[in-house]
């Protein structure tokens, strides 16, 4: 895994990693088409999508947890107006780093 993060910093541009970074850096790790690569990362992304629909865990050892929680209704107030408003009941995704990416992002910042 390190050498495909090293591999990928010229890949990443800008702040934010997009689908087509993903993309470009699977097709410079693996060889694969950039067609290839485009499919492989859409289908791992509706899979995981897929999954937190049925209010599955999706699991990535070394990376966290996508989790999907249940909030229940109430109360809130409007911030414009300060008028009590009703928050409907939904569900939310949440996502928990695991130790060994807390500690990645941690050492990066050193």
């Amino acid at each position: 895994m390190n050498d495909m993060a090293a591999g990928t910093k010229a890949t990443m541009r800008g702040p934010t990693v997009t689908r087509a970074d993903l993309c470009e850096a699977v097709h410079e790790q693996v060889g694969l088409t950039r067609q290839d690569c485009s499919e492989l990362v859409e289908r791992v992304l509706d899979m995981m999508c897929q999954a937190l629909e049925q209010g599955e865990q999706v699991k990535l050892s070394g990376f966290g947890v996508f989790q999907v929680r249940s909030k229940r209704a109430r109360m809130g107030r409007n911030p414009k107006t300060g008028e009590p408003a009703a928050i409907d009941p939904r569900r939310v995704i949440g996502f928990r780093a695991s130790q060994v990416m807390k500690a990645r992002v941690d050492q990066a910042l050193s």
